[in-house]
């Protein structure tokens, strides 16, 4: 059957791949960088979704037009109705999706800023973000192995060009691959993301937002704009471009203060009771209002630094996150106020003040600055804190390519293109003026799907000769996309292979190129230039990987020469090793 090509490969190009092989289309997936994932990775909040399973089971009153409701409130004056009916509507459905078809943990539930219902789930461990697009992405690169004639990934392809038949619909792409330029044929899904780190010489950050040009970001460089600049480049339409968002938390590293590139503290982080206080120790806003709400308190009361305060309670319900940040040197532990009180640089008498008039403030539920949802349990001096430094961040873009209900893309004459399609951050219109925490992983999912519906029935309407063959050969698809006992037989075998291949290719890792090393030997490569790590008893040399690990350099300098088993094992899978970098692996730890 002919195949559609996915141009990205983050959580919104892998669920429109996903969904293309469950409606019989093949797939052909470029993406850019040396791993998938993209900024899908990064989301560490979780994803929304209205009148869930897990909402049902722990009796939330939530549905589609409530969640619709608060989206039209935070996309304000811009708002598009279709396309929030789009995304609200089938929230519920997209998470049901994840949790059935690749067996997630998203039993959590809590209420974001902006919401009036807790809607943004995730799992009890990892960053929702990671765990959701690594599940797709390992689903996927098992069935390029498994049925290649079905799925091909490219990885460091960049698209350089949209190519067009004489009608103008679109028709595939120009993409260059180990240094080669080629051509691939088919209706095209646009899933490459926002502009929020284009900072290149045609910058849309620059054109649209010159203001913002020099704040730091949360955005890997991938983040360039590329898929609006292919698709206005043959007529498209672009809408809101000069709406990009502006998180008010990302952390600030003591150690690299201007660094450009910041990580975000998750917004689940005041979700669960954290309160943001100015250097004098005093709140100044509603720390669960919208985000460009609390950004623009956040300049307009100017006493920097801004810290980000958990207490015990609040640290204890999201205790992973915390021990993350903590790890990375982005955020302390303070034993009692009075040692935090200490670091503000402010009388523990005034720390109290704050703590006793918060107290009675959640007691009352009559906040001078107007918060509504507030954590069960006190504040008090004689607990333990876990605190962050705070600087607003650019962190999202609303505006992008016009897209309708279907997700296709809409041309300046406000007719769609014929064969192509966006979804995830590079669509604009979805979230109107301002997103809501949680919905960025839900765009991707959602409009994904929808991307891939509308371009499955569109290559079945363009190939109608093939259409009963494609009807076919769904089941077979669907079988290797089931987790369960539903796949056929033929599918389960080439997939327990694929297992047992694993399960070789790390036994073979376990004893690496046979060396063992102690502890102190590790040490001594402690270098960019020669950096060991000690992973699960096994001892990496990853100075080559370094430039290619999606969580950036910093992620594994922080553990250069030592054991960073305990880090790794918060975020990763032990197979992300043999599969992702098996030649790292040069031995074992000598006990």
């Amino acid at each position: 059957m002919a195949q559609v090509i996915v141009v990205g490969g983050g959580l919104a190009g892998l669920s429109a791949a996903h969904t293309l092989l469950e409606r019989g289309a093949n797939v052909l997936l470029l993406d850019k960088q040396p791993f998938m994932g993209g900024n899908s990775t990064k989301a560490t909040s979780g994803i929304n979704g209205a009148g869930t399973a897990t909402q049902q089971e722990l009796g939330i009153p939530d549905n589609a037009k409530i969640f619709f409701e608060d989206t039209k409130k935070s996309a304000r004056e811009l708002a598009r109705d279709d396309l929030i009916a789009v995304l609200t509507g089938r929230s519920g459905d997209a998470v049901n999706w994840l949790q059935n078809k690749f067996g997630l943990d998203l039993s959590k539930v809590a209420r974001l800023g902006g919401h009036s219902q807790p809607r943004t789930h995730r799992g009890s461990a990892q960053f929702p973000g990671m765990v959701i697009t690594y599940a797709q992405m390992e689903r996927l690169e098992d069935l390029a192995q498994s049925t290649p004639e079905r799925v091909q990934i490219k990885k460091k392809a960049r698209v350089s060009k949209l190519l067009k038949d004489e009608s103008g619909s679109v028709v595939g792409v120009e993409y260059v691959h180990n240094g080669q330029t080629q051509t691939a044929y088919g209706p095209v899904i646009l899933a490459t993301g926002g502009y929020a780190a284009d900072f290149t010489s045609d910058s849309l950050l620059k054109k649209h937002r010159p203001e913002f040009w020099e704040l730091p970001t949360t955005n890997g460089e991938h983040c360039t704009g590329d898929g609006h600049k292919l698709a206005m480049a043959i007529g498209a339409s672009a809408i809101d471009l000069e709406k990009v968002q502006v998180h008010p938390t990302g952390l600030v590293d003591p150690n690299e203060p201007d660094a450009k590139v910041k990580f975000l503290a998750a917004e689940a982080l005041r979700g669960v009771g954290g309160l943001l206080l100015d250097n004098e120790g005093k709140r100044f806003v509603d720390e669960l209002q919208h985000r460009d709400y609390v950004t623009g308190k956040m300049w307009e009361n100017g006493k920097y630094p801004i810290r980000l305060v958990l207490n015990g309670q609040a640290s204890s319900e999201i205790e992973w996150h915390c021990k993350h940040y903590v790890g990375r040197g982005l955020m302390k532990r303070f034993e009692s106020g009075e040692a935090l009180a200490k670091e503000i640089g402010i009388p523990p008498a005034q720390l109290k003040k704050t703590f006793d008039e918060y107290n009675v403030i959640a007691k009352t539920k009559k906040d001078p600055f107007g918060k509504k949802f507030f954590s069960t349990g006190e504040w008090k001096m004689d607990d333990v804190f876990n605190v962050a430094i705070m600087t607003p961040v650019l962190h999202y873009t609303m505006g992008g390519l016009e897209i309708d209900a279907e997700s296709r893309v809409v041309g300046k004459d406000g007719k769609p293109i014929n064969g192509l399609f966006a979804a995830g951050e590079v669509a604009g219109g979805v979230h109107g003026a301002n997103r809501l925490g949680g919905s960025s992983l839900l765009g991707c999912v959602v409009f994904g799907r929808v991307s891939g519906d509308s371009a499955a029935a569109y290559l079945l309407q363009r190939t109608g000769a093939i259409a009963a063959k494609a009807a076919g050969r769904l089941g077979v698809v669907a079988g290797h996309l089931e987790s369960g006992s539903g796949a056929p037989a033929q599918s389960q075998a080439r997939e327990e292979q694929q297992t047992a291949k694993g399960e070789q290719t790390a036994g073979k890792s376990s004893g690496g190129k046979g060396g063992e090393f102690t502890a102190e030997e590790v040490a001594k490569h402690n270098k960019k230039d020669d950096i060991w790590v000690i992973v699960n008893g096994q001892v990496l040399d990853v100075t080559s990987f370094l430039p290619e690990h999606p969580g950036g350099e910093k992620a594994i300098l922080l553990y250069a020469g030592r054991d960073a088993t305990e880090e790794f094992n918060m975020l990763h899978d032990p197979k992300v090793i043999p599969r992702y970098a098996p030649d790292s692996v040069i031995g074992n730890l000598k006990k």
